[in-house]
């Protein structure tokens, strides 16, 4: 992979898959990898797509019919010029390893509390959510709390780690869970991102989330060892737009070299192509999906300026143009020094967090200041995370409470999105800026 990227920041890694099968005599063996076929149709697979796949040494371990890709096995070394033969085929390479957008910075929140009265955290920590709803002015307005105006549930779909859906501060409005990991039927988050992320949205207790009467649904796609192959990330997509959510958030990500000397650039757009045929396929309908802008720190407007000293062209994904890319803010209404930023990249800016200014500045970190960090629940409590991952949250929570204002499945994800960007605040340049987009989101002034 590239050599001179930002350490950490390349987090779209090549799988290699595990399956173990026999592919006939004709075809010379070699190591088993994990594939993604993309068929010319957005919508539907060839009624040969098997035969397909099989001819060419491959066999479909997952199928997206309603995406027309497919998931597929093998250890023909030449599986990918065989099959992109046919003329059916749209693309097709190796299949990418996607990775929750890990928090730059996380603190647990271990104090001992007099009082556990409901909001107490909300009140001494929770800058970030303040800022958004105006010191809770929001939740006085016609569906600022997330309480629908048709009386129907505003589902926000979480897709990352799962949700600790026992947790005191999320479990009333915890709608369902569902998991995509292989082999994983629980969508009990296990590591912590989701539970963050969930809070954030539609915490209702000692913290407090966007929407406190929001629903969120985990969809969870990372297991254990944290990485998701792109297919069950599009699969979680698609399902959860056939089980009508209202919006997607999806605090994750990776960067695609399109110069990897590995592979040939056409065997890379394969996995990118599914990733966005997701992402349109949820839009169409009826969901608003909104997405991290990532934490490298670096301009991801220009491929080549991303790749570095390497060839090529570098893209962050996803980067879909009709979802709400977000990147991160500060207590200080500052870009955080970890977001990433970019014309044409960045939708709006919300709060995720960061140590303040005043150590950047002086490289003083006794001036760290952690309260300048987002809190939030995490399994068994509370920590402090900053990220674009708490930065996206905050926004899908502000997409659930507009939807509420005019009641379930009124508003199309373009009405919702053109109403959350021409509601923000203007930040940094005047108008449009590639740190903060349109601005800052509002929640008071996006439901006047």
């Amino acid at each position: 992979m590239k050599k001179k990227f930002i350490a950490g920041a390349l987090t779209a890694t090549l799988s290699v898959g595990a399956f173990i099968g026999s592919l006939g005599a004709a075809h010379a063996q070699g190591v088993d990898k994990d594939y993604i076929v993309v068929f010319k149709s957005e919508s539907s697979l060839p009624s040969n797509y098997l035969e397909t796949v099989k001819n060419s040494g491959g066999k479909v371990t997952k199928a997206l019919p309603k995406l027309g890709a497919v998931k597929v096995n093998s250890d023909n070394p030449n599986f990918l010029s065989e099959v992109q033969k046919s003329t059916a085929v749209l693309n097709a390479g190796v299949e990418s390893t996607v990775y929750p957008e890990a928090p730059v910075d996380t603190q647990v929140l271990e104090e001992n509390f007099t009082s556990s009265a409901a909001n107490d955290l909300y009140n001494t920590y929770q800058w970030d959510i303040k800022q958004v709803t105006n010191n809770g002015a929001s939740w006085n307005m016609k569906g600022g709390t997330g309480k629908s105006a048709n009386d129907k549930d505003i589902i926000v779909a979480v897709v990352d780690t799962g949700i600790d859906y026992t947790h005191p501060d999320i479990k009333n409005n915890f709608a369902y869970g569902k998991s995509f990991v292989p082999g994983i039927d629980s969508a009990m988050d296990e590591d912590g991102h989701g539970t963050h992320v969930a809070g954030s949205i539609a915490g209702n207790g000692r913290v407090l989330g966007i929407g406190p009467e929001l629903k969120v649904a985990a969809y969870r796609v990372f297991g254990p060892e944290g990485g998701a192959y792109t297919s069950d990330i599009a699969n979680a997509l698609m399902t959860a737009a056939d089980d009508n959510v209202d919006v997607v958030n999806m605090s994750l990500g990776g960067y695609d070299w399109f110069q990897n000397p590995e592979y040939a650039t056409k065997d890379v757009v394969a996995d990118v192509r599914l990733f966005n045929r997701a992402i349109q396929y949820a839009i169409k309908n009826g969901v608003t999906v909104v997405g991290s802008a990532g934490n490298a720190g670096v301009d991801i407007s220009s491929p080549g300026k991303l790749s570095g000293d390497d060839k090529g062209a570098t893209h962050r994904s996803p980067s879909s143009q009709t979802m709400i890319r977000v990147s991160a803010g500060g207590q200080e209404k500052n870009l955080t020094y970890y977001s990433n930023y970019g014309v044409g990249k960045i939708d709006v800016i919300a709060p995720g967090g960061d140590y303040g200014t005043a150590w950047l500045a002086t490289g003083n970190t006794a001036l760290r200041d952690r309260n300048k960090l987002c809190l939030s629940t995490v399994p068994g409590g509370y920590a402090f995370y900053a990220g674009t991952s708490m930065a996206a949250p905050k926004t899908a929570g502000l997409a659930g409470v507009i939807i509420a204002k005019y009641g379930k499945d009124v508003l199309s994800p373009s009405q919702v999105k053109n109403l959350i960007q021409n509601s923000a605040d203007d930040w940094f340049k005047p108008g449009y800026d590639g740190e903060s987009g349109f601005g800052s989101i509002n929640a008071v002034s996006a439901l006047k």
